[in-house]
């Protein structure tokens, strides 16, 4: 298995002190992890886009410049681009700069977003969200993959003979798919040959693993080599300490009270909005959070691949206000007691060629 760091940039009031760490303060916390992940050994290190609620990712392409400048061979990640606001064009350019200052370590995971909001504020109809993100990430892939691009749709002006520059680094980078509750991501990743990644992050095990099933089965359908449909899993939060028990005490107070201040009533019965796992042990036995000893963590995520047969497991280390030395303990707890034992249980084919190495990028 291969391992990734997401962040989404999560600037709430501390649950138990209220305290708001300043936007600058936050963000340098971001490039910091990202390159003690480098450092760890993990694979890569993503950063989502939200552009509602308490969060400070509503420019990842700005973030993810920052951490191209500061780390030299980890994966960099989007955890989703918002493909379903965006325009097409501005994505290419964007994004396959990013590539080329990266040296080719840029891999999306296009999603319509999980804030309900977004829409409105880009003047957009949420009843067509789906429309949105079939034809963007269509009119995306011929971007990067053809010169002189004639093209109508429509949601945008037409395109008469349109080359994006710069191009992509070596070739279009690898888009991901964003799944977190309806089968249309799945379908539209299927009938590509992408890989899909899970969000696992709200719902019950069982709801993510029959968005993987449809997956497969349209994946190959599709009459794509099954052995590529590779699958990225979330985790709804890290938190490792000495002993399960131990990790429920530390931990009780900060993940129930965050869980209470994150309820949105407006979207009660919604799935992928609210999580029903309300208490610490609740998420500990039956949630996607990955809590407790060094041995529990490691059963979770081979449980959850026993039933997603997931190829990259995502963490998280930012969700409940730890601070960012709490984050770099977490992260190297994982690397150190947890990682290798799964690796070794769980072996991919994911990314079987090395990230670009120092020496690579340095030349």
């Amino acid at each position: 298995m291969r391992f990734s760091v997401l962040t989404i940039v999560a600037n709430a009031p501390d649950p138990l002190t209220g305290e708001v760490v300043p936007a600058h303060t936050r963000l340098a916390e971001v490039v910091e992890t990202a390159v003690a992940a480098e450092r760890l050994g993990f694979d890569a290190f993503a950063v989502g886009e939200r552009h509602a609620g308490a969060f400070l990712s509503s420019s990842p392409t700005v973030l993810l410049g920052a951490l191209a400048a500061r780390t030299f061979g980890i994966r960099l990640m989007t955890g989703v681009t918002v493909v379903s606001i965006l325009d097409p064009v501005r994505v290419a350019e964007d994004y396959a700069t990013l590539d080329q200052l990266s040296r080719g370590r840029i891999e999306l995971v296009v999603g319509k977003g999980a804030e309900a909001g977004h829409f409105d504020l880009f003047g957009l109809d949420e009843d067509r969200q789906w429309e949105y993100q079939a034809e963007k990430y269509e009119l995306l892939r011929r971007l990067w993959r053809e010169e002189d691009v004639h093209w109508e749709g429509a949601f945008r002006p037409p395109l008469r003979g349109v080359t994006t520059v710069p191009r992509p680094y070596a070739g279009p980078p690898v888009v991901w798919h964003g799944s977190a509750t309806s089968l249309h991501s799945p379908e539209l990743a299927a009938r590509h040959g992408d890989p899909l990644f899970v969000a696992n992050a709200v719902q019950p095990k069982a709801a993510y693993a029959k968005l993987l099933a449809h997956y497969r089965e349209r994946f190959a359908a599709h009459g794509h080599d099954p052995a590529t449909a590779f699958v990225g899993a979330g985790s709804g939060g890290l938190l490792i300490a000495d002993t399960t028990e131990k990790a429920a005490d530390l931990f009780r107070e900060r993940y129930e009270e965050r869980v209470r201040q994150s309820y949105k009533p407006h979207l009660a019965g919604k799935p992928g909005y609210n999580t029903p796992f309300r208490t610490i042990e609740d998420a500990i036995a039956n949630g996607p959070q990955l809590i407790g000893s060094p041995e529990r963590v490691i059963e979770k995520i081979l449980e959850n691949h026993a039933a997603y047969r997931h190829d990259l497991q995502s963490v998280t280390v930012d969700a409940f206000g730890l601070g960012l030395a709490e984050q770099i303990e977490q992260l190297q707890r994982f690397a150190e007691e947890v990682a290798p034992v799964v690796r070794r249980e769980a072996p991919t084919r994911l990314w079987a060629q090395d990230p670009v190495t120092s020496q690579e990028a340095s030349a």
